[in-house]
Formats: C-alpha cells, sequence, structure tokens
C-alpha cells in the first residue's frame, strides 16, 4: 500500500511531522492500526536498523529515525492498547551497576521497539538484584545488559547469578553488551546472547521471543 510506504520512508528519512500526519490519514482512510506499525513504522525502523548495521546510516540518523518512528506511534498507541495488541515481547534494559554510560542502551532500545518489543528501561548503575525484580514485576522473557567499562562488565556475571538465585534463570534470556564486551566474556558468565551492535541485539531480542 502506497501510504504506508510512504510512512516507512518518511520515517527512514526522519521527518516526524510527515510521519505523524500520515499516521493519522492512514486511520482516516480504514487502514489497521496493525498494518499501519508493522508495514509503516517497523518496517522503515527495520531498514534504518539493517543499514545501521552495514554502517551505511549512524546514530544521528537512527536517533531522528527513533523520533519520527515514536511521533507515528503517540497517534496509534492508544488504538492499539484498546484493541489489546500486544507485543512481541517483554525486555528489561539497563547500564550495569557503577557504569553512567546510555548512548548505546538507548540505542538498543530504540531498535528493540523497532522491532515490536516492550522496553522496560531501568536507565543507568543498574544493580543486579533491580533487574531480576523488574523482570519478576513485568514478566519479562529477556534482561538486556549494557557496560561500556571493563571494570563493569563484571556486574554482568552477578546478574546472571542474582537471577539463578532467584529461581528465574530457566525463564529469562541475558543479554549482554558494550564496547569491551566479547562473545567468550557472554559464554564465561553464563549468560545467553551477545552481539557487537545495536541492530542485532534487537534481531536477536525479537528472534529469542518468537521462539520463547
Amino acid at each position: 500500500m502506497a501510504l504506508l510506504e510512504e510512512i516507512s520512508k518518511y520515517l527512514q528519512q526522519g521527518r516526524a511531522k510527515n510521519v505523524k500526519e500520515l499516521v493519522q490519514k492512514a486511520l482516516d482512510e480504514g487502514i489497521e492500526p496493525t498494518d499501519i506499525l508493522n508495514e509503516g513504522l517497523l518496517d522503515g525502523m527495520g531498514i534504518i536498523g539493517e543499514k545501521f548495521k552495514n554502517n551505511e546510516v549512524y546514530v544521528p540518523e537512527v536517533l531522528i529515525a527513533a523520533r519520527a518512528m515514536y511521533a507515528g506511534m503517540e497517534i496509534i498507541r492508544p488504538i492499539l492498547t484498546e484493541t489489546g495488541v500486544k507485543s512481541i515481547g517483554k525486555v528489561v534494559i539497563g547500564t550495569v551497576k557503577g557504569d553512567l554510560h546510555d548512548i548505546g542502551k538507548n540505542l538498543v532500545k530504540m531498535m528493540m521497539e523497532g522491532r515490536g518489543l516492550e522496553v522496560i528501561d531501568l536507565g543507568i548503575d543498574v544493580s543486579p538484584e533491580r533487574f531480576i525484580e523488574a523482570a519478576k514485576e513485568h514478566d519479562a522473557q529477556i534482561i538486556a545488559c549494557s557496560a561500556l567499562l571493563t571494570t563493569t562488565m563484571t556486574e554482568m556475571k552477578n546478574v546472571v547469578e542474582v537471577a539463578r538465585e532467584a529461581g528465574i534463570r530457566d525463564q529469562v534470556t541475558i543479554m549482554v553488551g558494550g564496547a569491551p564486551v566479547t562473545d567468550s566474556f557472554c559464554k564465561s558468565i553464563g549468560a545467553d546472547i551477545y552481539t557487537a551492535d545495536a541492530a542485532s541485539a534487537a534481531e536477536e531480542a525479537a528472534r529469542a521471543c518468537k521462539s520463547a
């Protein structure tokens, strides 16, 4: 549908005003809110995610595309909520205890939302206990931990251990990421998924939720 393609195109260009107007127009024309979400907004964000992964666009472009996506979401979220459309899964995300960096985390959050996931953002300097509490409270399938410092990476191991102690280790997928983190580190601490960039993190999270 041409209108949905236009929404996707304007979103990729970060033109929030146009996206908002076209989402409203699509609703007025009787297009299903779920189609607007999937074939317009999420499609556009998915393309941006792919381009970001391939270094064809950079952080500023992702941020303005995400802003355009949120502008469109504002219009359709109330209708989606009314009709009971569920997200494909829930993710609790945060930067680990002792670490105050959040650019990477915020990018991952945007990409995950762009994949249709509901993301509960705990912010920065998040203790292992807080991650686990939030996962239990929101019945989340995924805990995503970010770290930018080698000194705070070890907190990720504590998240895995606290999840085990709380008896929810088998029920949650633990994802780790950030500049100093590697796949071998992920395996060594008993976490489940490591990805090198935000777009891949969103892809893996969506896959984990669908197969759960």
